[in-house]
């Protein structure tokens, strides 16, 4: 049974950096398309970033497109999200999801994914 553990969050200023990190256990990550949600307050969970099983090509929400980034680390089973020029707006609870054999269409879709992480609340000020 795969495990998902994520930290990292905290309480930063607009303009400041995070990074979350989510360990894996009970498996294989190089096995495992892992993906970033997020869940605003209010809102419904969307998608973050992810990187494929497959073809490790990486895909991200256009709002985080050149300040976040994705990463794997298969030999350690970790995998982090390096946020900068962070805004108010990415204020939210963040979790990390695995999932296999996932096609592209569904990658944003958080039905899809059957693992996930407790999640982490990143909170950015003005």
């Amino acid at each position: 049974q795969v495990q998902l553990v994520d930290s990292g969050g905290g309480l930063v200023q607009a303009g400041d950096s995070l990074r979350l990190s989510c360990s894996v256990s009970g498996g294989s990550l190089r096995t495992y398309t892992m993906t970033w949600f997020r869940q605003p307050p209010g809102k419904e969970r969307e998608f973050v970033a992810g990187i494929r099983q497959t073809t490790s090509t990486i895909h991200y929400t256009n709002s985080v497109k050149g300040r976040f980034t994705i990463s794997r680390d298969n030999a350690n089973n970790m995998v982090y999200l390096q946020m900068n020029s962070l805004k108010t707006e990415d204020t939210a609870v963040y979790y990390c999801a695995a999932a296999r054999n996932l096609i592209l269409s569904s990658l944003s879709e958080p039905s899809r994914y059957p693992y996930w992480g407790q999640g982490t609340q990143v909170t950015v000020s003005s």
